[in-house]
Parts: structure tokens; C-alpha cells; sequence
């Protein structure tokens, strides 16, 4: 792009990818889709620059999913124009609504929640038609009820001059969601770049991969075995009943059916073998919950799980507890839970982690797990041995309790400063906060989303040259999940390089080149 008045270019670089891709998002509505730490932010300035000069009557919206991500847009634009603070507006909910319509007269650039937005949008607080340019962050978003599409449908009917800009590091790893993002958008022209580009290459740092596998115990095992027969025996009645088709089988699929199932209940299909249909779906679903702590997370968060199954006066909980094979699965589990027999990824963690720091003090080392106890668990380990590590979870549930966004904001500037140096996060710290860069991501489990081991993997090799670790209990769901991201980030890359280029990429390439 050429230079700017709005922008002030003696204070960062332009890389040869950014430019190229602002260039091309100044024309038409597009998609641009990056690593985590490539600069995405910076894209949308650039472009936010053309736009102000093209049309310096109208004004321009930037909105993500937290209010700590829209801050951090905030203090990019403050930092990379001459846009006075004044007419840079950070808008939340948390702001009277009436405040909030002076604000929005006031602003140049305005940084929003978009739940603030569409609500200020649904009762005539705000009207689109003087912007000219619109950001969404975090894109992958723009699906189903969320904010977005409304948003976007709106700027598109109200804008005189409308151009949008979705940003995201993965739009998910089917053509179908793909489709539903980029028509959601109004999006016109896909720009995606990874690792290997020509143009992204020199920028980049190498990110090595490391697998860790971890033997299965005999006494897991064991328990598995009788799980995974109940759970068996509910998926073939559902199979020769119709209800669910061969391949399917993962608690997604079964979520997804008994939707199915009780939609067609709840409108007057209540046939015997629907009530059945329900009840085995039900079944299946907590059978395959169990099974998934079994084999990643260990005994203790089974034997939870189990406690409030046994306790339930649910119909369907009474009738798992009283299999047979449930109350030996159950005897099993309470007798190695007294032990405090742990799942041995958690022996395999604590050693690795002991040894990085033994070579390399002053790393920044990142924990990924799924579970809120889990990464619980895995910070009092680290602190048993003396480590410094903190907590890093998402706000309050209703199932818990969490950290209010200040708290997570200075849990990450106490990382950054180097007060710890480990942290113990579950997907919370994916997306939507400024996670420093860190020198070690340790994958606890694997997952079988392409969207997030992308954004796991981001958080290494931005400033220096960095690892991912994964932990893979051999023979179990770890496994199958990560090469179920894996292929599903590969199929991505292919939609999205085609809809880029017009043409499909080379059906000979292999997985495996990933790990290399």
C-alpha cells in the first residue's frame, strides 16, 4: 500500500505478505486467514488507513468476541495511526446505553463487543449507513445465531460504501462451514497464507514438533474394555434401528442425533421406538464421556463423573449404574482411585517440564488442557515441585467458579513479565486474549478441532524459534483426534487455496509432510 497520512509507518514494518494482502481486502469483501501471530491485526490498520482516506466522512468498525481483544485493536490503531485517542471509542455493554449513542456520534474508529453492537443496531441506537469498513476478528465465528452475520447483513443494506474484512487463523476444516462463514460475511475474495508461502518463509520461526507417547495401563484398559461394551451395545441398537449411520459415532455425532431425536419427539413422533431411541442416545452419550476421561484425563476425573451418575435419580443414570459391568467398571475405578493411581501422561508432564527448566530456566512454557480440574491438577503438580505456575481459565460458570477478564489480563501481564513462567490454560488461552508469545506449547491432549490445535500451535515460534509437544496416550482418542485435526487443517488449506487460486492443490500431498 502506498504511504499514509493516517498511518504512522516509521513505527513498524510492512511485511511483503501484509502489504499484498491489504492491498487486495481494499477492493472486495474478503477472508483473510493466518497463523496466530502473523499480523493480522496490523492488515485490518492498514486497510482501516485506505478507507479513511477514501471516505474521511465515514467511519469504520472493528469488533471481536472479548472486550480484552477489542482493547488490544484499541491500542493498535492508538499506536499505528494519527488518529487522535479521542476518536478511537472502545464501546462495551458495560456502557450506558444512551452513552453509548453520543459515543458512536463522536467516533471515528469504534471497537466493539458485537453483542453491544447488535443490540444498539436492533434498537436504533446505531445505523451503519455512515461506515464505509467493518472488522471481524475471530471470523470463524460468523455462524448459526452468532452476532456476526446479523451485523454484517445490516452494514451491507446500510453502508453507502461497505467493505468487510474477516480475520481469522482457521475457518474450520469443512466446506460447509467454509460456505457458511464466507456467505455470512458477504465475503468475495478468500486470502490465506501458512508457514511455507514464498512470501511468509523469511518472517517466520521454526517450530519444532515433538511426540510424546504414553503407554495405556492394563487397569485402564481393563475399565475401557467394559465401558466400551456398554457403549457398543447402545450404538448398534441405534444403527439397525436407522437412528445413526455406520460411521458415526463420536459424542458429537451423538449430540447431534439426539437433537434430532428429541425435535421429532417434542412435534408428535412419539413411537416406542423413538422413547427407546431417546434413552439409548442418552446412554451413549455419558458412556462415551466416561470413556474420553478414562483415556485422557484419569481415574479421579472418572471416578467424579461416575459419583454423580450413581447419585442422579435420572432414569437413564439409573440404568447405566445398574449394568453389571458398570458396578465391576465402577468397584475397579474407586479401588484405584484410593490408591491415587494417576493417568501416567501426568508423571510423563511433570519430567518433561522438570527438564526443560533444568536446561532452559528462563523459558515461557504454555499447558494446554480441556479440563478446568485438569489443568487444576496440573498446576499443584508443577507447584509441588516448586515451579512457578499460574491458572488460566475462563470466567465463571454456572458449574464453577473463574477468573474475571481483569484477572485473566493480569495473570498474562505477570507471564510476560516473567513473575512465572508456566501456565496452565485451557481454551480459554486460544483465542481472544494477548497470550505472550511462549518458547514451549505442551499439548496435554490432543484435539480433534483443526481451529484449535492451529491457535494452540500460534502461541510458539512469533519472536523466536519455538516447540509443540504433544502427549499421545497410545491406543486411545488421543490418537484418533490428533490425526483428525490434522486432516481436517489439511482439507481446510486445500478448500481455501482453491477458492484462493481458482484451482485444486496437489491431491499427492501426505500428512506426514505436516510433521516434518
Amino acid at each position: 500500500m502506498e504511504n499514509s497520512n493516517i498511518l504512522k509507518s516509521d513505527l513498524f514494518e510492512q511485511r511483503e505478505y501484509q502489504k499484498a494482502i491489504a492491498d487486495n481486502a481494499s477492493k472486495k469483501n474478503t477472508l483473510v486467514v493466518l497463523p496466530t501471530g502473523m499480523g493480522k491485526t496490523l492488515i485490518a490498520v492498514l486497510v482501516a488507513a485506505k478507507r479513511l482516506e477514501q471516505f474521511p466522512d465515514r467511519k469504520i468498525l472493528i469488533t471481536a468476541p472479548t472486550r480484552p481483544l477489542n482493547a488490544q485493536h484499541k491500542k493498535s490503531f492508538e499506536k499505528y495511526t494519527t488518529i487522535s485517542e479521542e476518536e478511537i471509542i472502545l464501546v462495551t455493554g458495560k456502557i450506558n446505553p444512551e452513552d453509548r449513542s453520543d459515543l458512536y456520534k463522536k467516533a471515528r474508529i469504534i471497537v466493539a463487543t458485537p453483542q453491544t453492537i447488535r443490540n444498539d443496531l436492533e434498537n436504533n441506537r446505531l445505523n451503519l449507513e455512515n461506515f464505509s469498513f467493518v472488522v471481524f476478528d475471530e471470523a470463524h465465528r460468523s455462524v448459526k445465531d452468532y452476532a456476526y452475520p446479523y451485523i454484517a447483513k445490516r452494514f451491507m443494506l446500510q453502508s453507502k460504501y461497505p467493505l468487510i474484512l474477516g480475520l481469522t487463523a482457521s475457518p474450520g476444516g469443512s466446506s460447509e462451514k467454509i460456505e457458511e462463514i464466507t456467505s455470512s460475511l458477504f465475503i468475495r475474495y478468500v486470502e490465506i497464507r501458512s508457514e511455507a508461502d514464498e512470501d511468509v518463509e523469511k518472517y517466520i520461526k521454526p517450530i519444532d514438533k515433538e511426540f510424546i507417547y504414553v503407554e495405556f495401563p492394563e487397569e485402564f484398559r481393563k475399565i475401557k474394555l467394559m465401558i466400551k461394551e456398554m457403549l457398543d451395545e447402545e450404538l448398534n441398537w441405534l444403527r439397525q434401528h436407522h437412528y445413526l449411520p455406520p460411521r458415526m459415532n463420536t459424542k458429537r455425532d451423538l449430540l447431534v442425533l439426539q437433537k434430532r431425536i428429541g425435535a421429532r419427539y417434542s412435534q408428535g413422533s412419539k413411537s416406542y421406538s423413538m422413547i427407546w431411541a431417546m434413552i439409548k442416545s442418552a446412554e451413549a452419550i455419558k458412556l462415551e464421556h466416561a470413556l474420553e476421561l478414562l483415556e485422557t484425563q484419569g481415574i479421579s476425573f472418572l471416578y467424579d463423573y461416575l459419583e454423580r451418575i450413581r447419585s442422579s435419580k435420572k432414569k437413564v443414570d439409573q440404568r447405566i449404574i445398574k449394568d453389571p459391568r458398570m458396578r465391576e467398571a465402577i468397584s475397579m475405578v474407586e479401588e484405584l482411585n484410593a490408591k491415587g493411581i494417576i493417568h501416567p501422561k501426568l508423571d510423563n508432564l511433570k519430567s518433561l517440564v522438570n527438564e526443560i527448566l533444568k536446561n532452559k530456566p528462563a523459558v515461557k512454557i504454555i499447558v494446554f488442557a480441556n479440563y478446568r480440574a485438569t489443568v487444576e491438577k496440573i498446576k499443584n503438580l508443577f507447584r509441588d515441585d516448586g515451579l512457578k505456575v499460574e491458572l488460566f481459565i475462563g470466567q465463571a460458570t454456572k458449574e464453577g467458579k473463574g477468573l474475571t477478564q481483569e484477572e485473566q489480563i493480569k495473570i498474562l501481564n505477570d507471564f510476560r513479565e516473567g513473575k512465572f513462567n508456566i501456565l496452565s490454560a485451557t481454551s480459554v488461552g486460544e483465542e481472544g486474549l494477548d497470550v505472550p508469545a511462549v518458547d514451549y506449547a505442551i499439548f496435554y491432549e490432543p484435539v480433534p478441532s483443526e481451529i484449535r490445535m492451529i491457535q494452540r500451535r500460534g502461541r510458539v515460534g512469533r519472536q523466536s524459534a519455538g516447540k509443540a509437544i504433544f502427549l499421545i496416550t497410545k491406543g486411545t482418542r488421543d490418537e484418533s483426534y490428533f490425526w483428525s485435526a490434522l486432516r481436517k487443517e489439511k482439507k481446510m488449506k486445500g478448500i481455501l487455496y482453491g477458492l484462493k487460486e481458482n484451482k485444486k492443490l496437489d491431491k499427492k500431498e501426505k500428512l506426514i509432510d505436516w510433521l516434518k
